[in-house]
């Protein structure tokens, strides 16, 4: 162990520790501050400054295999980056991050922990940086962008990296083993057992989320031993060469290669992701996005062990509301359609409503009634631009727009949805929410993913029905997430029932400051690996164990 790595271990174990106690426990832990104001404001214009100072020139990494510079990020906010990657022969930079594996290997849990760790502090450092970064590449809102890029995603990836830590040590590295032989003497020998990872690790990033959905793989990656291949998405490639930039200087300042964490940016049309995908080096396959590549992956990429998280039809189930908490439901379920545009794999898109109508303490609403009550909510959250733009931001893909306008054909429009004018970036495309009302027979409609500001008022015969549809949309088509409002115990229980069967994680009568989008790392599970929105949780212990393997020695004591 070298003298920096030896500081990193001592500096680090306070926290290691701490994250161990929090994974075990479930309890409220951040190790992260989400809060803008807990970093030195000069931190702010700093990291602005960055970012104005990159717009046009060439990123600074530097790594092995390099040929040539790519980029043609455009800023969801209406201009372009104009920011270059280094480009790398694939032939040459493989080999060069499997030379620094071994010494890597042997470094052990501890010290690779402490190494993780030290990257996740130095972009927690860089948090300002990192949002600018991934709102002009995500379109999210720049407060959201601080928190979901920023520490959110760091607890994420620090979860991940105590989660690989706990696995690594379920057992002693060695033992000395005998076997009783009744008379004669015992049978002894010394054994050892070392914790091998597969190789490398491939990160396919996504345009919406590329920090928070990519550190999670990244780090469970890195702390079990393997190097990670980072291969962002074309239109987001900033905040992940940020990341693999601090993660190299780190490595090295720690004594190790560098090249154990690269970037994988590529030529326009080149379809990267699927050539690195079926290299037989890459063992480990980390993707977030469409169905479509994500099924691909995990029929096509044998050699590697491929964890997904796709897409789905996150549902809610609404049956009834105490009157005095029905403004606060209602005003909460307009805040989940609206956030970042519903451009979240978790946001809500199907509300399962009996035709009859939901109670509202002793009142019944109509059908109609609960979509125009949800729909002036909606407007009263949005109607100012200004207030639009900040919980909105801005629409990050062009086919979001055509999905809206083929939204605008579909059942009956509840709520339309309006051009909304960016106060500080009028080129900007932002959106509002559309809600369509249509029965529970238009399948065809709402049992897929209408990535986007898009959600459907879905008439059912009755809660039990909405239930029993729930349970069959989940279970074939994937969500992940789902939640349900009532003031009947047995039908929370019989939700939460269908819940198991169907393995979409449930929330129940939220009306605060925590909405069903969202999952506070250390507690709450993203994804479940039960249904096809994804086969693998952010994180539990299934998430890491298989990125290394157990393998042992053993000799005459």
């Amino acid at each position: 162990m070298t003298g920096n790595a030896a500081d990193l271990v001592a500096r680090h174990r306070p926290t290691l520790d701490a994250a161990l106690a929090a994974i075990r426990t479930r309890e409220f832990f951040t190790h992260f501050p989400e809060q803008i104001k807990a970093y030195p404001q000069e931190r702010a214009a700093a990291g602005k400054a960055w970012f104005d100072g990159l717009l046009g020139g060439a990123f600074p990494l530097e790594q092995a295999g390099t040929d040539g510079q790519v980029g043609g990020e455009r800023s969801p906010y209406g201009f372009e980056l104009g920011v270059t990657y280094p480009h790398s022969d694939i032939d040459a930079l493989l080999p060069a991050m499997a030379s620094g594996l071994p010494a890597w290997r042997d470094a052990g849990a501890e010290v690779r922990a402490a190494v993780c760790i030290e990257i996740l502090t130095q972009l927690n450092e860089l948090s300002f940086e990192v949002s600018y970064a991934a709102m002009h590449t995500s379109g999210q809102a720049f407060g959201m962008a601080f928190q979901a890029a920023g520490p959110h995603a760091q607890d994420r990836g620090l979860e991940a990296v105590v989660y690989g830590y706990s696995a690594m040590n379920s057992h002693v590295s060695q033992a000395l083993w005998e076997k009783p032989q009744g008379s004669r003497p015992p049978v002894r020998l010394a054994k050892k057992w070392v914790a091998v990872p597969r190789g490398i690790a491939l990160v396919i990033g996504c345009n919406t989320f590329p920090t928070w959905n990519g550190y999670p793989g990244l780090f469970a990656s890195l702390v079990t031993g393997n190097a990670v291949l980072v291969k962002p998405h074309p239109n987001a490639i900033l905040p992940l060469a940020l990341t693999v930039q601090v993660a190299r200087k780190v490595l090295a300042e720690a004594g190790f290669d560098p090249n154990l964490v690269a970037l994988a940016a590529e030529e326009p049309a080149e379809r990267l992701a699927k050539t690195l995908a079926l290299r037989p080096e890459v063992r480990i396959i980390d993707f977030t996005g469409s169905n479509e590549f994500g099924d691909w992956l995990e029929r096509k990429a044998v050699q590697a062990q491929v964890f997904t998280e796709k897409a789905g039809v996150n549902t809610i189930i609404v049956d009834s509301f105490p009157a005095d908490q029905y403004p606060a439901a209602l005003d909460h379920l307009a805040f989940s359609l609206s956030l970042y545009t519903a451009q979240m794999c978790t946001a809500p898109q199907n509300l399962l409503v009996p035709r009859d109508g939901v109670r509202v303490g002793d009142e019944v609403r109509s059908f109609e009634q609960f979509g125009s009550d949800l729909a002036a909510a909606v407007d009263k959250l949005l109607g100012d631009d200004a207030r639009a733009s900040a919980v909105l931001g801005a629409v990050v893909n062009p086919f979001i727009v055509e999905r809206l306008t083929q939204a605008e054909g579909v059942g009956k429009t509840v709520l339309a949805s309006r051009e909304v004018k960016h106060p500080e970036f009028p080129e900007a495309t932002v959106r509002t929410p559309l809600i369509a009302a249509v029965d529970a027979a238009d399948a065809s409609v709402y049992e897929h993913e209408w990535f986007g500001p898009v959600s459907f008022l879905i008439a059912t015969e009755d809660t039990k029905h909405s239930i029993d549809l729930y349970r069959r949309t989940v279970s074939r088509n994937g969500a992940l997430t789902a939640a349900v409002y009532s003031t009947d115990e047995s039908v929370i229980a019989a939700t939460e029932e269908a819940t198991w069967d169907a393995g979409a994680n449930l929330s129940i009568n939220l009306t605060g400051a925590v909405y069903m989008n969202q999952s506070a790392g250390f507690s709450d599970y993203h994804g479940t690996g039960l249904n096809p929105a994804a086969n693998a949780t952010y994180t539990d212990h299934g998430f890491v164990a298989s990125r290394f393997r157990f393998v042992q020695s053993r000799r005459p004591a």
